[in-house]
């Protein structure tokens, strides 16, 4: 018995101000499934994770987004987070003055609705899962990313995902700015959360491999252009590894990336 797709996002066309970034991107993902989403800068891989969580700066023009089997891409990003979608940020914003733990109290209720979370049972949760993922319990009481490090402030995204508990994380570019050491640290707790919800799908989307060294994708795509334009099992990583984009980027018409000293 075939499996019924959690997310189907069919030709896809989406701008910002004006600039048409995404061009007809089609892509459907099963639960429990791990798909890696890579390509060159300004290939439009934080706008389709902007996208799918509904960021208000972003137009569809075309196309949808069929969550559950329900169309959401006119719903608002607080309805799609209630619905199971949490989206990891590439540069997590700093709140001062809002602790963490009255942070992930908020977000819990909202998405869980407040009556069903009560602050005692919440706060034994949310001690027990800082533990297993190796966050100090002070960070409870600290401002929301302020004065974080890059690996601290992605360490929290990976706790508020543990405890907001989706069926779809969506993972922008969480190995930005990351030690190997920090990386580690982060893909383990992500790990951690596929293994003990091996119903989860994730969409992780990375510019180089090394995160897919640690989160072990079954599917790879390629975006280039603002269209995915090849697919393939773990091995496509490995290929762009060796031989970078420009092969990719001068079949479908775009430029080279620029050299980086």
């Amino acid at each position: 018995m075939s499996k019924k797709p959690l997310i189907e996002i069919k030709n896809l066309h989406a701008e910002i101000d004006g600039q048409p970034i995404l061009k007809g991107l089609d892509l459907t993902i099963h639960e429990g499934e791990t798909h890696a989403l890579m390509g060159p800068n300004g290939s439009g891989k934080s706008t389709l994770s902007n996208v799918i969580m509904g960021h208000p700066s972003y137009e569809v023009t075309e196309g949808e987004i069929i969550f559950r089997g329900e169309n959401i891409t006119e719903q608002e990003p607080d309805e799609r987070a209630k619905a199971g979608i949490f989206l990891a940020f590439q540069y997590p914003t700093s709140i001062p003055g809002v602790s963490m733990g009255n942070f992930l109290l908020a977000s819990v209720k909202a998405v869980r609705g407040a009556d069903n979370v009560k602050p005692l049972p919440f706060r034994k949760e949310l001690m027990g899962t800082m533990d297993e993922l190796g966050i100090n319990r002070d960070f409870a009481r600290r401002y929301v990313n302020d004065g974080f490090s890059g690996g601290e402030k992605k360490r929290c995204e990976i706790l508020q995902m543990a405890l907001l508990k989706p069926s779809l994380a969506l993972l922008d570019e969480t190995d930005s700015g990351l030690d190997i050491d920090a990386l580690k640290v982060v893909a383990d707790g992500v790990n951690k959360q596929m293994q003990d919800r091996p119903e989860m799908a994730s969409l992780v989307i990375t510019h180089y491999q090394r995160l897919l060294n640690h989160i072990k994708p079954d599917f790879v795509h390629v975006l280039v252009g603002g269209k995915i334009v090849q697919s393939g099992g773990p091995e496509v990583a490995h290929q762009l590894e060796e031989r970078g984009y420009d092969e990719l980027l001068k079949a479908h018409g775009a430029s080279p990336e620029p050299a980086t000293v």
